[in-house]
């Protein structure tokens, strides 16, 4: 005999509140140094090299401890390891903000990634331990997802006006009401929940885990901007090999960081496949539109960061309309189909654009975003749905790591085909360094006489449009692509939850000292 599960009131909504701040900053964090470099060079006058670590240290170490993170919180409790990361991400920034030197900022950016890879899993966990009624489950995990996602564009944004109006450390001093909110709610409004019976923590999974992520991230966002050197192609070899070590590892260790069976839920491996592929078509677009709106329609950061919010209205309403067509009995496959047939309509929308059409190209961005939001927050449920409760941090950790992946190699593989029609549209007779970049081109153009720096500036833009015109097409290829197995594969699954499951899950998953 079945009965429903018991539905979340008041008090699990004002918490999911609480957790959509420390889940928005953690996303804002991203892209939060958009506007601040330059400030911070001036200021600390970091090498080139150093440079880069400021900017992209946070994302490595993210990714590379998001699956020991997630296990982690299943084993010590997800709420614990949440308020340790709040700390942990509070205190980061505070010295990030007040950094003297570029090696300080640069710890400090590392010690954000610690805290960010503890509050990512243990936030969408702790969502899958409170909502066990499927309808309001899918609700917040849409609502997750909608959060998760603005809070990319909204970092940057933030960052240009805080740069504006005060000094560079002001992007991190804002994280700290939300954490300290957090930290003083938490206890009271948040569940304690973790595996009873987790079994040993394999120390020699994490090295191995972060062995095979890192190099494989760093490789693959590397590629577009740099090219197929050696050293890329050899991080990307190396990561794959450690990747390899790593789920030989899961199959033969006695207590895994990520246990096999977790891929036997019904859906959970379809799930983390196509939310990959969803990562892939919304980060792809992103790499190209950014630099169309500064560089080919000549807006500045901020203006190209501003416009760029417009299609966040389309992800305001893409979880919650997905949300309910399944509600209604709309078959999930056939929602999380269309949702890649609808962002594969706006990678198509990004064809049609020439090196003018800036409401063309925000309007193919909601589009695209809008379908991709719609999927990922339905496959998001789908997996927490699958995964046994006392195992959530580390099915969010896995869906989570799918993201960083499919995110870095969309970079890796659009980007080298933008940049491949760029380099073959541009004249033959154009300086190297105008045939490499967009940015290259038009420092170039900057130098020569007027007439024929707008003929080099001019050629450039459109190689470039025609650049995002060839990485379009493969885009919306791919979905398109993904559209069909996705009805096939998710046809038929739905998260079966009964009394016994829900109870059992709820004595395993919640401790004495939850609410």
């Amino acid at each position: 005999m079945t009965t429903n599960p018991p539905r979340a009131g008041r008090r699990e909504w004002t918490a999911l509140a609480v957790l959509m701040l420390p889940l928005l900053l953690v996303s804002m964090d991203v892209s939060v140094l958009y506007f601040a470099i330059p400030a911070i060079s001036a200021d600390l006058e970091p090498t080139g090299t150093q440079q880069l670590w400021i900017f992209d240290i946070y994302a490595f170490v993210l990714a590379g401890l998001l699956m020991t993170m997630g296990s982690l919180g299943d084993r010590v409790g997800r709420r614990r390891l949440l308020l340790t990361g709040a700390a942990a991400f509070g205190a980061a920034s505070l010295v990030a903000a007040y950094a003297n030197s570029a090696e300080t900022l640069i710890v400090a950016r590392a010690v954000l990634g610690i805290g960010g890879a503890t509050l990512m899993p243990s936030t969408m966990a702790l969502v899958r331990t409170m909502f066990t009624d499927p309808g309001q489950r899918a609700k917040a995990v849409g609502l997750w997802s909608g959060v998760m996602t603005a809070g990319i564009a909204l970092g940057s944004v933030m960052s240009g006006v805080l740069v504006e109006y005060f000094w560079w450390g002001s992007v991190f001093l804002v994280n700290l009401p939300a954490m300290a909110l957090l930290l003083v709610l938490g206890p009271v409004l948040l569940p304690e929940s973790k595996n009873p019976h987790p079994g040993r923590f394999d120390l020699l999974s994490v090295p191995l885990s972060m062995a095979a992520v890192l190099p494989l991230v760093y490789g693959l966002k590397e590629i577009p901007s740099e090219g197929w050197h050696v050293r890329y192609v050899m991080s990307v070899t190396v990561g794959l090999l450690f990747g390899a070590l790593f789920v030989h590892r899961q199959r033969t260790a006695a207590s895994p960081l990520i246990p096999p069976a977790l891929f036997r839920g019904h859906g959970f491996t379809p799930a983390v496949v196509l939310n990959l592929v969803s990562a892939f078509g919304l980060m792809g677009s992103s790499y190209f539109t950014t630099q169309y709106l500064q560089s080919v329609l000549d807006k500045s950061a901020l203006e190209a960061a501003l416009w760029a919010l417009l299609p966040s209205v389309f992800i305001g309403f893409a979880a919650p309309l997905a949300m309910r067509l399944v509600q209604r009995g709309v078959e999930r496959a056939y929602v999380v189909a269309g949702g890649f047939v609808v962002a594969a309509c706006g990678y198509a929308l990004l064809v049609l654009a020439d090196t003018g059409s800036l409401w063309l190209v925000l309007a193919a961005c909601g589009v695209m975003a809008g379908g991709i939001v719609a999927v990922m927050s339905q496959l998001t449920d789908l997996a927490l749905g699958a995964a046994p409760v006392e195992k959530a941090g580390t099915a969010s950790s896995l869906m989570e790591t799918g993201t960083e992946f499919g995110g870095a190699l969309s970079m890796a593989v659009l980007g080298s085909i933008g940049t491949a029609v760029y380099h073959h549209e541009m004249p033959a007779s154009a300086p190297d360094a105008a045939r490499e970049t967009l940015g290259g081109a038009l420092a170039v153009a900057g130098q020569l006489p007027q007439s024929a720096g707008q003929a080099l500036a001019t050629a450039a833009r459109k190689a470039f449009t025609s650049g995002m015109h060839g990485a379009a097409i493969a885009g919306a290829v791919l979905l398109l692509a993904a559209a069909v197995p996705a009805a096939r594969a998710l046809r038929g699954i739905r998260v079966r939850e009964t009394a016994d499951t829900q109870n059992a899950g709820r004595a395993d998953a919640i401790s004495p000292s939850g609410v």
